[in-house]
């Protein structure tokens, strides 16, 4: 080692905080030292010999009392959180109490009533059901307030109807259906009594699959022969004969039956002149007649 390292050296040892209290760490103070297990420091080989025994500190900080004012605190939340529930259920009661006692009962009572009339109306639906004399008729016109379709189709037999009964009727889910079918399968010669017996079809599946539905049965109207060629190979005797015998099955099956056969025929039993165009087809006089008398169902 050089001469001024060596120096330097000394002179650090000779101005350090350990030498200058050399005398608090001497030989007479370490008994107390060793008592009190604090550091003992070996001044020759500049290190500590012992280690500074803290278990006491720790052994205060466990039992370190908690703070008074955190005890505070959690036994307060609770009490202040019951008188928060307390004060809100009695305003809602209070609430509840005045708008009962102050409402107008009487009001809601007539509001009810108007909105069931008003939906009695809406779910009216009426299908006319049958062949060109429904197809022509213009029910819009005729039946303005009321919900109508129009399901005849021109050129229509019972058989027509019997096959296409779900587009003809049951999608509309109506809650009454006037049907007027007939004179079509009297033109392709059929005989009366199977003509009968389809109509009765026609009746009977609506009742199976539509039970609730109101059904109206019309009678087959009366032809003219002298008037137009509407009434080729339709003769007025097998009609009323048909519509005698609608008329009693109705009268069995507590179905309703129209009769617009006598209101459409003059003295010789045939279609009025004024009431058709063509000696089957109705004119506006005619469909005017049949409305006055349909009308009164509705």
């Amino acid at each position: 080692m050089s001469q001024n390292k060596k120096k330097l050296k000394e002179k650090n040892q000779d101005t350090s905080r350990v030498y200058k209290n050399k005398k608090l760490y001497s030989n007479s103070a370490q008994p107390e030292l060793e008592n009190t297990k604090q550091q003992k420091f070996n001044f020759e080989q500049e290190e500590v010999e012992d280690e500074l025994d803290t278990s006491f500190l720790d052994k205060k900080k466990r039992y370190k009392k908690a703070s008074p004012t955190v005890v505070e605190e959690k036994e307060k939340y609770p009490i202040e959180l019951l008188l928060c529930s307390f004060s809100l259920l009695f305003l809602l009661s209070s609430f509840v109490l005045y708008h009962y006692a102050t409402f107008d009962h009487n009001k809601v009572k007539i509001v009810t009533k108007t909105k069931e009339v008003v939906k009695g109306v809406l779910e009216e639906n009426v299908v006319f059901l049958g062949d060109s004399i429904t197809d022509f008729y213009d029910l819009k016109k005729y039946y303005p307030d009321h919900f109508v379709v129009n399901s005849g189709v021109s050129g229509n037999i019972t058989d027509d109807i019997l096959d296409d009964m779900e587009k003809r009727v049951y999608q509309y889910n109506p809650s009454k259906v006037f049907l007027l079918i007939g004179t079509n399968d009297l033109h392709k010669e059929r005989k009366v009594e199977e003509v009968v017996e389809n109509i009765q079809k026609i009746v009977t599946e609506i009742k199976e699959n539509r039970p609730k539905v109101e059904i109206y049965l019309e009678s087959i109207y009366p032809v003219n022969k002298d008037i137009g060629d509407g009434a080729q190979n339709r003769h007025n005797e097998d009609i009323r004969s048909i519509n005698d015998k609608l008329e009693d099955y109705c009268h069995d099956e507590k179905i309703t039956y129209i009769d617009l056969y006598d209101d459409l025929a003059n003295d010789d039993d045939s279609l009025k002149e004024e009431y058709t165009k063509d000696g089957l087809h109705l004119n506006d006089e005619g469909y005017d007649k049949v409305t006055e008398k349909i009308e009164k169902y509705l």
